[in-house]
């Protein structure tokens, strides 16, 4: 009997391309098999992001194109999972009646045993909340290749007033240290050069003595050729033990995402940030302190509800002071059920626009700037293979996630280190020539370039 085949379409952050490659895990573990194009699909998953109104009219859009599909193959099967399946089940199934599968973040064991209700005619709905799931024990499906992302822990329970994160993916719950450990091993094994760590709050994790710098240390002793990334940090729970860590071990990079979302206190407090400006800028200058080198990035929302000019000035003034290498910058968007909804949303759409504008406006000034500044010098890059503009040259990232451009070279190949000299740089990519292959086993090079 030939195998049912699998079309997903991922949308959104690092977490939902994570959590796609451990559906593929369990459904390919039951004689899925994929396909290269939604059109030889016996089954189509869109694995959705809420964090955003935009984010879901993308969904909805998508959806309207496959539905033409359904039209040709009432025998396919359509289904959403993640977040938007947790919040908009309803709406999806009932109302618009365009899908036939709504799956949360913590019943994707349940997928084989719910696309054979939808294959029968039914509904498959599986949007449960968990304390425990954890997915520990399922293998991911990864392609070859050298970057990889790998959960660490799931869910949230900060409850910033603006996110719906805690109700689409639950509380916190952290996996085993030593299964994590493993899947760095198996990655390690198959030639992967690079695993980022992730979680809603990493630094949250707990395996029962062992926090989360235990973790990334445990992590960086697998395979010291391989570097150690992580994302997102919260401001209240980064730890100066875990500064220390990442300063101690060559192949964990110097780069800390680390939102701020606003510059203001007052704001700070309606989104329930938990922390104050002077609190965050002092984390800054300690990890500055003990981490030479180290930058960072931050997500900053605009026009979050009262937000005033003088609000807004302040966010700009933290920029300025702080000067993040790169930003995710974003307008307010009201998200039902966050208790943000409920406040006024009355900062006017133009007004979100024009400070959003300014905001992106000053950050490419000022991660020019940075980037001028690395002009002359050499930089240690990962080569990840040919740039996407021509053959003739390589791209990579530095340590400090920056993507580098330089010419190709026969000796060279995908996972070496190199180092490059840089000679010119836009806000976004860094330019240079090649000037020497770096012992992939010694990286002290990444903590001293």
């Amino acid at each position: 009997m030939e195998s049912n085949k699998l079309y997903i379409e991922t949308y959104g952050c690092q977490m939902n391309f994570a959590d796609t490659e451990i559906v593929l895990g369990i459904l390919k573990n039951h004689g899925y098999s994929l396909a290269e194009n939604p059109d030889e699909a016996d089954v189509i998953l869109l694995n959705t992001c809420s964090i955003r109104d935009n984010a879901e009219q993308r969904i909805y859009g998508r959806l309207g194109n496959l539905k033409v599909l359904k039209n040709h193959n009432p025998d396919l099967v359509l289904g959403i999972l993640g977040c938007m399946a947790e919040r908009l089940r309803d709406d999806l199934i009932l109302e618009k009646k365009v899908v036939d599968l709504v799956v949360g973040p913590d019943e994707y064991r349940r997928l084989p045993e719910l696309i054979d209700v939808a294959f029968n005619g039914g509904k498959g709905i599986g949007v449960k909340l968990s304390r425990t799931e954890t997915y520990d024990d399922i293998v991911p499906h990864r392609e070859d290749g050298l970057q990889a992302w790998i959960s660490v822990m799931r869910g949230c329970d900060k409850f910033c007033t603006f996110c719906v994160v805690p109700f689409t993916r639950g509380r916190e719950r952290s996996r085993q240290l030593a299964s994590i450990v493993d899947e760095v091993k198996q990655l390690s094994d198959r030639g992967f050069k690079e695993v980022t760590l992730l979680g809603q709050n990493v630094n949250s994790y707990k395996d029962e003595e062992n926090d989360f710098a235990d973790l990334l240390s445990a992590c960086a002793e697998v395979d010291r050729s391989m570097r150690i990334r992580f994302t997102t940090s919260h401001p209240q729970d980064l730890s100066d033990k875990l500064l220390y860590t990442i300063s101690e071990y060559s192949n964990i990079c110097n780069y800390i995402h680390l939102p701020v979302q606003s510059g203001s206190d007052r704001i700070l407090e309606l989104m329930n940030r938990t922390y104050t400006i002077d609190h965050y800028l002092k984390l800054i200058e300690k990890a500055k302190k003990i981490i030479p080198g180290v930058s960072f990035s931050t997500d900053i929302i605009s026009g979050f509800p009262t937000e005033t000019y003088e609000d807004h000035i302040m966010t700009l003034d933290l920029m300025t002071q702080v000067r993040y290498d790169g930003a995710y910058m974003f307008k307010y968007s009201p998200r039902e059920g966050t208790k943000a909804f409920k406040m006024n949303d009355d900062v006017p759409d133009d007004v979100k626009t024009k400070r959003l504008q300014e905001i992106i406006d000053l950050q490419s000034k000022i991660s020019y700037e940075i980037n001028q500044q690395l002009i002359g010098k050499e930089e240690i890059v990962l080569v990840e293979g040919p740039s996407k503009k021509s053959e003739l040259f390589l791209s990579g990232r530095t340590d400090s996630n920056k993507v580098a451009i330089f010419p190709s070279a026969t000796n060279i190949k995908p996972g070496d280190y190199v180092k490059v000299k840089i000679k010119r740089a836009t806000q976004a990519t860094l330019f240079g020539d090649f000037v020497c292959q770096v012992d992939p086993f010694n990286l002290s090079a990444l903590k001293t370039a």
